[in-house]
C-alpha cells in the first residue's frame, strides 16, 4: 500500500521511521510545510536505507489536486497541525484517497468537515493513534459497563515540561464518565507519556497502565489502522470501529 505523510516533526519522523522499515507499506512522499536544504528524501534525513521514494515536498508550493494526480496514494496519514485538512482534504477525498488523522485536537468545525469528507472517502480519527493507548481506553469502557458504580481514579504522567492535562487523559475521562478535573497529573523528568486507570472494587482492585517507550508507536499504530482500513468503504471510523470485531469475535470463539 502506498501512503503519503503530512507532517515531518518529532511524531511525523518516528512515524516515517516505522513506515520506511515495513515491507507492506511503502512511504511515497512526505509534505512538510517548508522544505530543507540538501535533503530530499525521508529516507536520506533519518540515514535509513529503504526501495521506498519518500520523497519530501514543500505544501506551501503545491496545488493539491494536481499533487494527488501527479503523486497518488492509498493512504494519507496526517500527524501536521488541526488546520492542515482544510487545505488537503477536498483535493484526497475527489482522488479516492483514505485518510488517517492522528491530530489532538480539532475544533468542531473541523470535525464536522471530517464527517463530510467521509462520505466520499473513508475516514479515520483518533487523539492517539497509538495501539496501545486505545486498547485501554476499550478495555476500560467495557469493565466500566460490566460493574458501572466501581471507584475509578485515572493517573497521567509525562515529561517535565508538558504543560496542561494530557489531550488522552481527558478522552479517557470523557470515556468513563469522569471529570476532567479529577485527573491525576504527574510531571516529571523525561517521561514520554503514562496512563493509568485504576478500578476500585471492594477487597481488590483492576489497574489497566499504557506506556509510550517511544514516539515510534505513533508508527505501528498508524500502520494497524491503515491495514484494518484497506477494505473499508467511505465512512467515518474511530478506534472502536476497528477494536471491536477484534474482542467480539475473540468472545465468541471462547463460549
Amino acid at each position: 500500500m502506498k501512503i503519503g505523510l503530512i507532517g515531518f516533526g518529532k511524531a511525523g519522523k518516528a512515524v516515517a521511521n516505522v513506515i520506511l522499515g515495513s515491507k507492506d507499506f511503502s512511504l511515497e512522499w512526505v509534505l512538510k510545510n517548508n522544505a530543507e536544504p540538501g535533503l530530499s528524501t525521508a529516507k536520506e534525513a533519518l540515514n535509513i536505507e529503504a526501495d521506498d521514494a519518500s520523497i519530501i515536498y514543500s505544501r506551501s508550493e503545491m496545488e493539491m489536486d494536481r499533487f494527488f494526480e501527479m503523486y497518488p496514494v492509498d493512504i494519507l496519514v496526517d500527524f501536521s497541525d488541526a488546520e492542515s485538512i482544510l487545505q488537503y482534504g477536498s483535493s484526497a477525498a475527489r482522488h479516492g484517497v483514505k485518510i488517517i488523522s492522528a491530530i489532538s485536537h480539532y475544533h468542531d468545525d473541523q470535525i464536522a468537515f471530517l464527517k463530510q469528507l467521509a462520505k466520499t472517502t473513508t475516514v479515520f480519527w483518533s487523539p492517539n493513534i497509538t495501539l496501545g493507548v486505545n486498547y485501554l481506553l476499550f478495555a476500560a469502557s467495557l469493565l466500566k459497563n460490566i460493574a458501572p458504580d466501581v471507584d475509578i481514579e485515572l493517573i497521567e504522567e509525562h515529561f517535565k515540561a508538558k504543560s496542561g492535562v494530557s489531550g488522552t487523559a481527558v478522552r479517557i475521562a470523557e470515556t468513563l464518565d469522569l471529570e476532567t478535573e479529577s485527573i491525576n497529573s504527574v510531571r516529571a523528568g523525561g517521561i514520554v507519556g503514562k496512563h493509568e486507570v485504576i478500578f476500585g472494587f471492594p477487597y481488590q482492585t483492576v489497574r489497566l497502565v499504557h506506556e509510550s517507550i517511544s514516539r515510534e508507536a505513533f508508527g505501528s499504530g498508524a500502520l494497524f489502522v491503515a491495514e484494518n482500513l484497506k477494505d473499508k468503504r467511505e465512512g467515518f471510523y474511530n478506534f472502536e470501529d476497528i477494536l471491536r470485531p477484534y474482542f467480539f469475535s475473540q468472545a465468541s470463539s471462547l463460549s
